[in-house]
């Protein structure tokens, strides 16, 4: 039902996947209104639960013209009713429409917060849209009330868990596992200090890590093996911290997963990070690759380089690739990764706070023809104000990189950096566009090349 409100065009969708529209009547005309559930070109009403001098949000509570984008969500459980799971946030528009809507998200960000418009728009990367995701954190509970466990993503915008049967996003086997999992929990004697089971999948292997509060006991431990035999999952305990993660019975198989392209295996921990989207990934490394396009005689830093995901792929073409991260520990597994693969000749790793890097360090770390920037969230603004700072004041041995190639998980933080890089520190963006790791949520992966002007000096 409609609250009465007057109607109103949807003009676009914001970060959160929320319809972005403006009122036009009475006192609150050119006030902003967000509305969870409605698409660009629809008329909508909403029912309002916030207000602020400036702005609104509602539901969206009556719809007058649909938009020709709008789809049958893929998911039972996806909605904007109460007890809604909260994993995704945009199931009822086309997938290739989520795909334009990200990359009009990267270019808005790029224009209005960095004032830089890319020479060239790439082609999105894009893959399945379900069944693609292979890395989950499932929330458990057990519900006293009803008797029942729940295993699950939260209800949107809820701390409860949602009541799941299915998960179309997850692959069919592991999707198939919510209620034997919702079974075995709710059959254990330490079920209510059991919150969370982790998905990590490789190639060959489907890992659940278990989170315990208290110590398990031997009855709950022949549980889970005779669930892993039965399911042909392998399961790992982690009764505080990630460093505590450990096989349930030591002589697992691996868990590894191939880019093939480049003759690399990646083994990991199911607690590391690893991209979501496995089918996804393999392209972006192609790509970025690609786009980096390293010679035989030159010198690479791979930044923010975790186990490794493109500093080996890189160092399949280059001289040699200097992995750089902020982690001791992952420095140690990128460097095992290299040498299982053959590469720890042309690979070298080191440790160092990358979210204050100085230009002073970047001397240090010598010359490199070209960068591989793949960053958290918080982006690399250290590193681009380094490279800024060098170019207002160059030293005479300086040579800056011809060419980074720089991945973002967050359009924000991309945009900022590519300001400084284009405006303070010599370059042009050459390219840039989306990266779909997430179907159907709101998060925005892009990438994006950054060329040394011509007109910059040496």
């Amino acid at each position: 039902m409609s609250n009465g409100y007057e109607w109103l065009e949807v003009e676009s969708l914001d970060l959160e996947a929320q319809g972005v529209a403006h009122r036009v009547e009475g006192e609150g005309a050119g006030k902003v209104v967000f509305i969870e559930g409605a698409l660009p070109g629809e008329r909508v009403q909403c029912n309002v639960s916030r207000k602020k001098n400036n702005w609104e949000q509602g539901q969206m509570s009556a719809l007058a013209r649909e938009s020709s984008q709008r789809v049958r969500p893929g998911c039972p459980h996806f909605g904007l009713h109460a007890g809604a799971c909260g994993g995704c946030k945009m199931q009822h528009l086309h997938p290739a429409a989520q795909v334009a809507v990200k990359q009009r998200v990267l270019e808005d960000g790029l224009k209005h917060l960095a004032k830089v418009k890319p020479e060239q728009l790439l082609r999105p990367i894009e893959g399945p849209a379900w069944g693609y995701r292979w890395r989950a954190r499932l929330s458990v509970r057990h519900v006293i009330k009803k008797g029942e466990v729940l295993v699950g993503f939260h209800e949107r915008k809820s701390r409860y868990v949602a009541d799941m049967r299915v998960c179309p996003v997850l692959p069919d086997a592991v999707s198939a596992l919510l209620l034997p999992l919702r079974g075995l929990i709710g059959s254990m004697e330490q079920r209510d200090r059991l919150p969370q089971i982790e998905l990590a999948m490789g190639d060959t292997v489907t890992a659940l890590v278990l989170r315990h509060l208290e110590p398990l006991s031997a009855a709950d431990a022949t549980r889970l093996r005779e669930f892993a035999t039965t399911h042909g999952v392998q399961w790992w305990l982690q009764p505080k911290g990630p460093e505590t993660v450990h096989l349930l019975d030591e002589g697992g198989t691996e868990l590894a997963y191939a880019l093939p392209e480049f003759g690399v295996q990646m083994p990991f921990k199911p607690t590391d990070f690893t991209q979501v989207n496995p089918h996804i990934n393999r392209v972006l490394v192609a790509r970025a690759v690609g786009l980096l396009d390293p010679q035989p005689q030159e010198r690479v830093i791979d930044w923010f380089c975790g186990l490794g995901n493109f500093t080996l792929p890189l160092a399949t073409r280059a001289r040699g690739v200097h992995g750089i991260e902020g982690s001791s520990v992952l420095v140690e597994r990128a460097l095992a990764n290299a040498r299982r693969n053959g590469l720890a000749g042309r690979t070298q790793f080191s440790a160092r706070d990358l979210f204050t890097i100085t230009p002073a360090e970047l001397l240090v770390l010598g010359a490199a023809d070209r960068w591989l920037v793949d960053p958290p969230r918080e982006g690399a603004f250290a590193l681009a104000k380094a490279l800024a700072d060098l170019h207002a004041a160059p030293p005479a041995d300086w040579q800056p990189p011809q060419r980074i190639v720089y991945v973002s998980c967050n359009p924000a933080t991309l945009a900022r950096d590519a300001g400084l890089l284009v405006h303070q520190a010599g370059y042009r963006c050459t390219a840039a566009g989306v990266v779909n790791m997430f179907p159907h949520t709101a998060h925005v992966e892009s990438m994006a090349v950054f060329e040394r002007s011509a007109s910059a000096p040496p």
